[in-house]
């Protein structure tokens, strides 16, 4: 059954043990983060600050931290059920009788059922405030040393397309400029990032709405690579069962989730850029300084005890690996249904999501390897992968001990190695360029006579089953505790 709102979840955390308070006063600049870290990398639980130093409010960090907390934020007993559950609902089912329409009926009416619900109002709407709005009054955290200041790092960021209506919820960071103006950290191959450029072109200003703390399926849906025009809040629909309720917003054409926390709404105006950053990524290092448009708000709406949700990133793992992971495991069905070689793939911690991709493959035919790299290279948010490695079906991608393995004894880098040009994603620091640079693929596959390897090829060293068994059989004469 779908939470409720941000709030319900966080009852079941608190339930469950997965969730703990702090009752005394903590200051949002750095002291939070340095708590949040230590808590992170230790597979902590959530944490509830109650009385953050200068702010109104509470904040919650760490939700998502854990795999734990993710299953539970998604209600599922295992990630992968979720891929598996929408690629059998996209499979196309071409009727060719009455009875198969008749049969397909059911998947169009769960279709609806998935679609947002409009409403009059929501919980959001109990305060308005219109005159003299201010994000002062929200624990808003600075999170690493150099920070540029303060970042709300949780933004459900609504925008329309200008031009078509198409609605887009996105995550971005916002830096604070003051009590009215943030920055829109939108990266250029964000959809909301092309809404502005269309109302830019325009000479119009681009209406935003800023949804901040929501039941979890809208959160991480904002979250998720959907294909271009693919609306979030239909995918957070099909995630919790039951239909986003939408609520217009008060000052700007746009609808916001009717259970959120807190809305932020105004405009970008076309043309205006301020400087932005630096800020502690995901990536382990600062984004650097650079321009990017302003959000200028002409209106706050919240719950009157109203909890400001945050997220802190910086050197793996922290809090947004989960949310990564769990976007690998929901998303590999749908890759695998465009490349059925594929066995499974590992998005690995360390690789912060966009570096490195491991690949295990059913390979089939000579220069199958390097087939899946160039298909991988084409695909979405793939296309931003820096270093991608092959390696046949019987290797755990899991495993980056066996991967390794595998690499040092099956690569002869004069064959093996893959080195072309593409793009990257935006916080890359090490290309030459920004977004655009060299891309490695690593083919640690088993070579085959058919791509020129005339030598034997040793097979891998294993007991023998019947060996085995015996041991097992007779491991306690043995005495030997292990």
């Amino acid at each position: 059954m779908a939470y409720k709102d941000l709030r319900e979840f966080m009852a079941l955390l608190e339930k469950r043990g997965l969730l703990k308070r702090v009752k005394v006063e903590v200051d949002p600049i750095l002291e939070i983060a340095e708590i949040n870290d230590r808590v992170v990398k230790a597979g902590g639980p959530a944490i509830l600050f109650e009385n953050p130093k200068g702010a109104k409010f509470p904040c919650v960090v760490n939700l998502f931290g854990s795999f734990e907390r993710m299953k539970l934020a998604l209600e599922v007993e295992d990630l992968d059920d979720i891929g598996k559950e929408i690629l059998e609902f996209l499979e196309p089912e071409i009727p060719t009788n009455l009875i198969q329409k008749l049969k397909a009926l059911p998947k169009l009416k769960r279709l609806s059922d998935f679609l947002p619900r409009y409403v009059k109002s929501g919980p959001c709407k109990e305060v308005i405030i219109k005159d003299n709005p201010s994000l002062d009054i929200f624990p808003i955290l600075k999170t690493w040393p150099q920070d540029g200041g303060r970042f709300i790092t949780l933004p459900m960021v609504f925008t329309k397309d200008p031009e078509t209506g198409e609605r887009n919820c996105g995550m971005y960071r916002m830096q604070v400029y003051d009590s009215k103006t943030t920055g829109m950290h939108w990266h250029m191959h964000k959809d909301g990032a092309r809404h502005y450029r269309k109302a830019e072109a325009m000479g119009k200003r681009l209406e935003v709405a800023v949804a901040i703390g929501a039941d979890p399926a809208v959160m991480y849906s904002s979250t998720a690579p959907l294909p271009e025009g693919i609306d979030e809040m239909l995918f957070a629909g099909f995630l919790r069962k039951s239909p986003v309720e939408l609520v217009k917003c008060e000052t700007v054409d746009l609808e916001v989730p009717a259970n959120a926390e807190i809305v932020l709404e105004g405009y970008c105006e076309p043309g205006e850029r301020r400087i932005e950053g630096p800020f502690g990524d995901h990536t382990g290092y600062y984004s650097l300084k650079d321009e990017f448009p302003v959000f200028h708000i002409t209106c706050i709406t919240h719950r009157r005890d109203a909890i400001y949700p945050a997220t802190i990133v910086g050197k793996p793992p922290m809090e947004d690996c989960y949310i990564a992971k769990a976007t690998e495991r929901i998303f590999l069905p749908l890759m695998k249904k465009q490349l059925p070689e594929i066995v499974d793939i590992n998005l690995p911690i360390e690789g912060v999501f966009h570096n490195i991709a491991i690949v295990s493959i059913d390979k089939r035919y000579p220069g199958h390897a390097r087939k899946v790299m160039y298909a991988l290279w084409g695909m979405g948010q793939m296309s931003f992968t820096k270093m991608i490695v092959v390696v046949d079906k019987w290797v755990n991608v899991q495993d980056p001990s066996e991967v390794v393995w595998r690499i040092g004894n099956n690569v002869d880098p004069k064959r093996d190695i893959v080195i072309l040009e593409g793009p990257l994603d935006v916080l890359e620091h090490a290309s030459q360029l920004p977004a655009y640079g060299g891309k490695l693929g690593i083919d640690a596959t088993k070579k085959w006579p058919s791509e020129g390897f005339t030598r034997p090829w040793p097979d891998d060293i294993e007991m023998s089953s019947e060996i085995k068994d015996l041991v097992t059989r007779r491991w306690q004469e043995y005495g030997i505790e292990l």
